[in-house]
């Protein structure tokens, strides 16, 4: 890869995607989730809380984030972590108060920061009131049309009513015990048995949740993002399926024939959320979660009138190629330009390997997609940290939104070696172990050098154990180390706000695309990926960034590395 200066007056530029023109905050936003029990704990149990997400506010503002999207806080037996919800319109005791709540709102509107929360529609908790009741009416009856209650198969009905497998492992039906003591009927859930699936063919669900869209909307908050959004209506019949319980295509089984997945009376539901939210000002939004497949299938949602964000799943999962990764971000833009909707990116979250693991992993990891346990090949920790500051750097110069999860700016790998015992997640108690579950990505964040709990919680008590050699990438160790991944995310967020990338435009710079490296044009600066084992030669450009602060030799490209370009506008050579 060897431009001159001169050449660069005819670049190669093959364009994808124009300027957004809409100013709107939340087709460019930077969003940072926040896994409340494990952000902060100010009151010294052990788990973070919502006072804790308070006290730490002015770090995110210095971060340089638009916005706040806070998983779940509400009341629930925390068999989930939060996501077996007994109570939509509260906050858990472990995390606080509805006032704790309103404090903290509060000071992020007073620096700028909007903040999104979780909804959770697809299924509740065992414990909430409706499916209480619903366990007490009889078959048929009113109370339990809110869920789905079907009679089993076989002679006595002792078989589920299909086979449905749920996404943390076995069946997705759990028998009931009526009230005379006999056998009864069978309820579904997709995820664990402690999380029955509403029934959202009923109207009483959808007014249900009406009233709890309005209730955190009328408290300020700036929108919602939706969980498994995709898995609310189911179809008629609730036919068996052959095809991989998680709905990812499989052989002869596309997503878009999955019956618990995607159906088209879904989008009534979005399109009524989308009238109430419309009500309110200062521009509500509401972000999908759903696993669609494909890219064009999850654009079908964030059409006008329906979803405004949708998570971008592909690009979450894409490995470290180059020629994939230009395939997916070249779908993404066309596929959600076409419904005039932004695209979003996102790297890491809740529910999978951070991706300073992920990149770190073995071309074959034992369990794809899943978490990497003790007994498991480990990956490469500096390769992964690497890959990761690249990939961030990468993205953080794309258009349209960005999602970054907590802990990332610092670099933050999994706790891979976690023993057994600490491990809470139904994913690896619904297996019997043989999967390892997400307890690796939640471990609580470091903010100090020293302590029990690396400044995490101040008696030192942590509800997961942190992994040796937190300690230097700790917010502290990090804060004034010009060459640390945290000034880094820093930088990247501070230029992409003050140059307007996230509604930028995008073309492909093909003098700098093909054997291992991609190159892309937003609005001058030209972005840089070398996804090689090998370097490569930079043009004699200004350098605005770069991934590896560590570089020697400033005209090479490293292995693994990222920088931004300043090259002014250009025009694409005819």
């Amino acid at each position: 890869m060897s431009v001159t200066l001169n050449d660069l007056r005819a670049l190669r530029l093959t364009p994808i995607h124009d300027r957004d023109e809409e100013s709107r905050w939340w087709r460019s936003s930077v969003i940072y989730q926040v896994y409340p029990r494990s952000f902060r704990d100010l009151n010294g149990d052990g788990i973070g809380d919502l006072p804790g997400i308070t006290a730490e506010m002015e770090q995110l503002a210095d971060l340089g984030i638009d916005a706040l999207w806070l998983s779940p806080f509400y009341p629930s037996p925390q068999l989930d972590g939060g996501y077996d919800v007994s109570d939509y319109c509260d906050v858990d005791p472990a995390f606080g108060t509805l006032q704790d709540f309103d404090a903290l709102m509060e000071a992020a509107g007073a620096l700028s920061i909007k903040v999104i929360i979780d909804l959770v529609p697809n299924h509740c908790s065992h414990d909430h009131p409706l499916f209480r009741a619903a366990l007490a009416a009889e078959p048929g009856s009113p109370e339990r049309e809110l869920f789905v209650f079907r009679d089993g198969r076989g002679e006595s009905g002792q078989l589920p009513p299909n086979n449905w497998q749920s996404h943390f492992g076995g069946p997705a039906w759990t028998r009931v015990t009526e009230s005379d003591g006999s056998p009864g009927q069978w309820y579904l859930h997709l995820f664990d048995s402690s999380q029955p699936d509403f029934n959202w063919d009923h109207e009483g669900v959808r007014q249900e949740f009406d009233g709890v869209l309005r209730f955190w909307l009328d408290r300020g908050v700036a929108g919602f993002r939706v969980d498994a959004a995709h898995t609310l209506i189911k179809a008629d019949g609730l036919p068996d399926w052959g095809g991989r319980a998680d709905g990812k295509p499989s052989p002869g089984y596309p997503f878009t024939e999955a019956p618990m997945f995607g159906q088209p009376r879904i989008q009534e539901i979005f399109q009524r959320w989308r009238r109430i939210l419309d009500e309110y000002d200062g521009e509500r939004i509401l972000c999908s979660e759903a696993n669609a497949h494909p890219i064009e299938r999850m654009a079908d949602w964030v059409r006008p009138g329906q979803m405004h964000q949708t998570f971008n799943f592909s690009y979450l999962e894409a490995p470290w190629d180059a020629a994939e990764l230009r395939r997916i971000i070249t779908s993404s833009l066309e596929a959600f330009d076409a419904v005039e909707a932004p695209t979003t990116w996102v790297l890491s979250n809740h529910d999978v390997l951070r991706h300073a693991t992920r990149f770190g992993q073995s071309a074959d990891p034992a369990r794809p997609g899943d978490g990497i346990g003790p007994e498991d090949e480990q990956p490469d920790h500096d390769l992964g940290v690497r890959r990761a500051r690249a990939a961030s750097l990468f993205t953080l110069g794309l258009p349209g939104g960005v999602y970054l999860y907590q802990g990332e700016e610092l670099g933050l790998t999994d706790h891979t070696t976690m023993p057994h015992e600490f491990r809470q997640d139904p994913t690896y108690q619904r297996t019997g172990g043989q999967r390892v579950g997400r307890d690796g990505c939640r471990v609580p964040l470091p903010w100090t050098r020293d302590g029990d709990s690396l400044g995490f919680s101040a008696p030192g008590t942590s509800w997961l154990p942190q992994p040796q050699g937190w300690a230097e990438l700790s917010r502290e160790a990090q804060r004034r180390d010009p060459s640390s991944t945290l000034a880094l995310y820093r930088s990247a967020l501070a230029l992409r706000r003050t140059r307007g990338l996230g509604a930028g435009s995008l073309a492909w710079a093909e003098d700098f695309s093909g054997d291992g490296c991609l190159g892309f044009v937003n609005d001058g600066i030209l972005v840089l990926l070398n996804l090689n084992a090998t370097a490569v030669d930079l043009p004699d450009l200004p350098v605005l960034l770069r991934s590896r602060p560590e570089t020697t030799t400033p005209r090479v490209l490293g292995s693994e590395e990222c920088v931004w370009l300043q090259i002014g506008q250009l025009t694409p050579a005819a």
